[in-house]
């Protein structure tokens, strides 16, 4: 271990990985008996491979029994700062990587992505987007702005809306968003659906977002607009969240932005990764290039730390695997539906043409039970089992 954690003095370290090796050995102080335990036979040569062990030992291998309560938060600690320094090495990769080493690398790690969700996701967006926020349903307003509920029926969101980044705390934005959705369609209608993408398109877009908040206690920030204008033109905006700013930031060789930096978001982000060569060259040698041109803007968040955990910690998951429904003494525990977004979700699901036409006969009362909560596929194979 000692050898481990002494290694990286003898790596050509540019300044800024430096002084994360420097944090990171501050931060293992406390804990140096409990490091020194664990037998360590792989010594990697470079600074990411080194991050990638130190972080499994502090993950896995670590006795966490013999550590003490008040250790605890220093080894979360350090697994944070670890996994962000993975981050921002990879997503540093990006500044003169090539397209087809891009592309290499998220087909690689497709699995630990779990880009198939990921994709389904960014599909499904694409339908969407010529609809007006205030005409849409509340669960594909909410798919669109990233924020997970109960009533995401997995049968019609087969993924977790919440990818590229989650706005399930910007509760602020959330209350505006409710209530106003048409001021955000103002601002939306400003960012062209397809060709170039002007300064003055963004700056308008900006206008008319800040604008959404007048009157209101709640303050504009910025994480929220980028998730929209992301799903709005994910070959043009990159989204932010705040867990990843740091190491997005520093591997673009930017300064950190606040969530009130509007006006450097567009110079400092849009246009520093337009700007990378396998952004310019992106194109398409196969279906999986295909998809990924479409979204090129989402690229860099690709290059954020994954494990083989993480396709398990989505939330499409979660309910996929919840365990089934349970009659307590105070009876079963439902989430309602509104009538409109019960009709939209069954209308989807019995568009399919292997829906029998008697089942579809039966729209008005699928529609009902699904209003009451019961998931649209449960309720069709109810009505199969019963009909036939």
């Amino acid at each position: 271990m000692k050898k481990l954690l002494i290694s990286p003095s003898n790596m050509a370290l540019g300044e800024q990985e430096s002084q994360i090796y420097q944090n990171i050995l501050k931060q293992s102080t406390e804990i140096s008996l409990n490091l020194m335990a664990v037998k360590v036979e792989n010594h990697p040569e470079d600074f990411l491979g080194w991050c990638y062990e130190l972080l499994d030992v502090a993950k896995n291998r670590i006795n966490f029994d013999l550590l003490d309560d008040h250790q605890l938060p220093t080894v979360k600690k350090l697994q944070d700062m670890l996994i962000s320094a993975i981050s921002f090495l990879q997503v540093k990769t990006l500044r003169i990587a090539p397209w087809p080493v891009v592309s290499e690398f998220i087909a690689e790690r497709k699995e630990h992505l779990a880009l198939d969700e990921q994709l389904k996701l960014m599909e499904y967006v694409s339908t969407l987007r010529e609809t007006p926020l205030q005409e849409m349903i509340v669960e594909d307003r909410l798919a669109f702005a990233g924020k997970h509920t109960a009533n995401h029926d997995v049968s019609v969101y087969q993924f977790d809306v919440e990818w590229f980044a989650s706005t399930k705390s910007a509760k602020g934005f959330h209350q505006q968003f409710a209530d106003l959705p048409a001021a955000f369609d103002q601002a939306l209608g400003h960012i062209p659906l397809d060709g170039a993408v002007s300064e003055s398109d963004y700056q308008a877009f900006m206008v008319a977002y800040l604008s959404a908040f007048n009157g209101s206690d709640e303050k504009p920030t910025l994480a929220p607009a980028t998730r929209l204008l992301a799903m709005r033109r994910p070959d043009v905006f990159t989204p932010i969240v705040n867990n990843r700013l740091d190491a997005l930031c520093q591997a673009l060789g930017i300064t950190r932005l606040n969530n009130r930096d509007f006006e450097r978001y567009w110079t400092d982000i849009v246009q520093t990764i337009t700007k990378m060569p396998w952004c310019a060259m992106a194109t398409a040698s196969n279906d999986l290039e295909t998809e990924l041109v479409k979204i090129k803007a989402l690229i860099p968040t690709f290059f954020y730390y994954v494990d083989k955990d993480t396709p398990t910690s989505s939330n499409y998951y979660k309910l996929l695997h919840k365990p089934k429904r349970t009659r307590t003494a105070s009876g079963t525990r439902t989430v309602k539906r509104s009538k409109e977004s019960a009709a939209t979700l069954v209308d989807r699901a019995l568009s399919d043409e292997s829906i029998p036409e008697h089942i579809k006969a039966k729209r008005d009362s699928i529609i009902a039970e699904v209003e009451k909560g019961r998931s649209v596929d449960e309720t069709i194979q109810l009505m199969r089992t019963i009909f036939g």
